[in-house]
C-alpha cells in the first residue's frame, strides 16, 4: 500500500501542490483526474522523487521512499513519462534495459529468462526481434511499459499512458495495465484525461483542482457533482451498456431577446443617436 500524507510541492517559490493525502493499495489502479494546470504531472514527479517535496511523507509497504538510496528506488518505482519515442534497437533489447536497476556486470541468464516474462504478459513475444521504430503507436506504448515492467516495481507511475494512442490501442493499453496491476499485485497511479476510459479501467480516483483534492475514492466519488467542481462544466452520468458514462451538459443557448442581430458587413456602422445631456 501507499501512503500520501500532507504532501506539497512546487517549483521555486510557486506551490503547485496543496495538503495532498490519499493511500492506494496493492492491486489497485489509481487515475489522477483534473485540467491542465491542476497538479497531475506534478503529483507524479514528487512520487517518483524527480521533485523534491516542501513537506509531506510518502510510504510504501511502511517504508518511507525518502530512506530508499537511488538504486533501491528504481528497483522500487517505475516512472514512464508522457513522451514515448522508439531507440535503435530491438524489442528484446528496449525492454531489456529495463533491467538496469537490477543487473550487475553482464546479463545473466535469469535477466533474460524475466525479460522473455515480460515480453509473453504484455504480448510482445512474438515482437522481439523487431526494430522498436517498425512499431506501431500502440505497439510501441506496450514496449515502453514492458521496459518499466522489467524493472519488478512495486509502484507503477504512468503520465497520459494512451492519450496520443487511437481509440482501439487507448482500450487494448489500458486493459492491459489493469490486468497486469492485479496479476503482479502492484500499485499503479496515472495520470488521465478521458473520464470514460478512467471509469472503464481504474479502481480508484483521485480528482484534483488547483494543487488541491476535490474528491478520492472509489466509483462512488465520480459524482456529477465533483466532475463539475473539477472541470468548471455541467455534466451528467449515465449507464450505457453497463458502463458508467460522463455526458457534457448542453450549453445554455442565449435567449432570443439577448442574441445580436448579424451584421452586414456592405452596410456602413449605424452609430447611436446622442443623447441629451443630462447634466
Amino acid at each position: 500500500m501507499i501512503e500520501v500524507s500532507g504532501l506539497c510541492c512546487g517549483y521555486g517559490s510557486r506551490t503547485v501542490l496543496h495538503d495532498v493525502g490519499f493511500t492506494v493499495p496493492n492491486g489497485s489502479l489509481l487515475s489522477v483526474l483534473g485540467m491542465n494546470g491542476s497538479g497531475k504531472s506534478t503529483l507524479l514527479k514528487s512520487l517518483a522523487r524527480l521533485l523534491r517535496p516542501t513537506s509531506g511523507r510518502i510510504s510504501l509497504n511502511q517504508q518511507l521512499l525518502t530512506d530508499l538510496n537511488r538504486q533501491e528506488l528504481a528497483r522500487t518505482v517505475a516512472y514512464l513519462s508522457q513522451n514515448t519515442t522508439p531507440l535503435n534497437c530491438t524489442v528484446i533489447e528496449a525492454v531489456l534495459i529495463g533491467r538496469k536497476p537490477n543487473l550487475s556486470w553482464l546479463v545473466q541468464e535469469h535477466d533474460l529468462q524475466q525479460t522473455a516474462e515480460i515480453l509473453k504478459l504484455t504480448g510482445l513475444s512474438d515482437h522481439a526481434d523487431r526494430p522498436t521504430y517498425q512499431l506501431s503507436g500502440g505497439e510501441l506504448q506496450r514496449v515502453a511499459i514492458a521496459r518499466t515492467l522489467a524493472q519488478q516495481p512495486k509502484l507503477l507511475l504512468l503520465d497520459e499512458p494512451v492519450n496520443h494512442l487511437d481509440i482501439r490501442s487507448q482500450l487494448d493499453i489500458m486493459a492491459l495495465i489493469r490486468n497486469l496491476t492485479a496479476q503482479l499485485g502492484i500499485i499503479t497511479i496515472a495520470v488521465m484525461h478521458d473520464l470514460n476510459t478512467a471509469l472503464r479501467f481504474c479502481d480508484q480516483f483521485l480528482l484534483l483542482r488547483e494543487g488541491r483534492i476535490v474528491a478520492n475514492g472509489g466509483q462512488e466519488v465520480m459524482t456529477a457533482e465533483h466532475i463539475s467542481a473539477v472541470y468548471d462544466l455541467q455534466v451528467a452520468l449515465q449507464k450505457i451498456g453497463g458502463l458508467t458514462m460522463v455526458l457534457p451538459c448542453p450549453e445554455q443557448e442565449p435567449s432570443l431577446h439577448s442574441r445580436q442581430q448579424p451584421v452586414d458587413p456592405l452596410q456602413p456602422l449605424q452609430r447611436p443617436a446622442a443623447q441629451p445631456d443630462m447634466g
